[in-house]
């Protein structure tokens, strides 16, 4: 018993007689009778009862019309879904992020793919590039977003805009009311720094001519935004985390005459084969 005869047998039971069914399958009426006989004898039942005009079910017909039923219409969901998943409708898109990126960046981009994809579901994992790479390496993830600092070689990739950093500080801290700060005016001041920014942060500090003090570090921008609206210390964080803690507390103020700008990149292992919902996730980032 095959797919094809599961067709043959349902069209017969849906239209009430061979003839036509026949005429449905564009096949003649004798071939078709001849499928049914061949069908009865492979299964060793009798699956109608012929009359005149119309066939009547058996029970072993009645048995094998709801199972021939539910068989087809598995059969046809199947290929909808693996068509689907093969044009990135449908599946699970498995992403890596570095931890920053995850609170600022990530979720813009998550939100327009899945307005577009409302189907495709998520996996998203989290650590720094070296992390991130790793995930890449042994196909937990299928694109990254890390620092732009890999081998290009085994890796494409494209950049996302440099982002500036900027400060967050209560009134406690704000003495001058300015938009702006330099780097020297954060000498002697208690600094909270996401682990992934601190050594460029220090190196600006160092070549503005202090030590900086580092108070607190931590991997999550939100407490880093938190403990700076408490007075805690003034929170060194990229600019798209403007706001993403809402407090009326809260002073930023751009960094003049730095150079601490974060770059960022969408990366993905050139010898891997992705998954179309990958292909259609770095397209939409390529259009923006």
């Amino acid at each position: 018993m095959d797919i094809k005869q599961l067709k043959y047998f349902r069209a017969i039971v849906e239209e009430g007689h061979i003839t036509g069914a026949a005429k449905r399958l564009f096949m003649t009426q004798p071939s078709l009778s001849q499928q049914l006989k061949l069908l009865e004898t492979e299964l060793g039942v009798r699956l109608v009862e012929r009359g005149s005009r119309h066939i009547t079910l058996t029970e072993a017909g009645r048995l094998l019309r709801d199972r021939a039923g539910q068989i087809l219409d598995l059969l046809y969901t199947t290929e909808i879904e693996l068509k689907e998943l093969h044009e990135g409708y449908k599946g699970t898109l498995a992403l890596g992020t570095i931890a920053s990126s995850g609170v600022t960046l990530l979720p813009g981009l998550l939100r327009d793919f899945h307005q577009q994809f409302p189907n495709v579901k998520f996996q998203l994992w989290e650590g720094d590039t070296y992390r991130i790479l790793d995930l890449l390496n042994n196909g937990l993830i299928e694109v990254g977003i890390a620092r732009s600092v890999f081998d290009l070689e085994l890796y494409h990739s494209i950049s996302l805009p440099s982002e500036p950093m900027i400060v967050a500080m209560s009134d406690k801290w704000d003495c001058v009311q300015t938009a702006a700060i330099t780097v020297a005016e954060l000498a002697d001041k208690p600094l909270l720094l996401h682990h992934s920014y601190e050594p460029m942060i220090l190196e600006s500090c160092h070549q503005a001519g202090f030590t900086s003090q580092v108070l607190c570090k931590g991997d999550d921008v939100r407490t880093l935004l938190v403990l700076a609206s408490e007075g805690f210390g003034l929170a060194i964080v990229p600019r798209s985390a403007l706001g993403l803690v809402p407090s009326h507390g809260l002073r930023y103020k751009e960094i003049t005459g730095s150079l601490l700008m974060i770059k960022k990149s969408i990366v993905w292992l050139r010898q891997r084969n992705l998954s179309t919902s990958a292909k259609r996730f770095i397209n939409m980032v390529l259009e923006d």
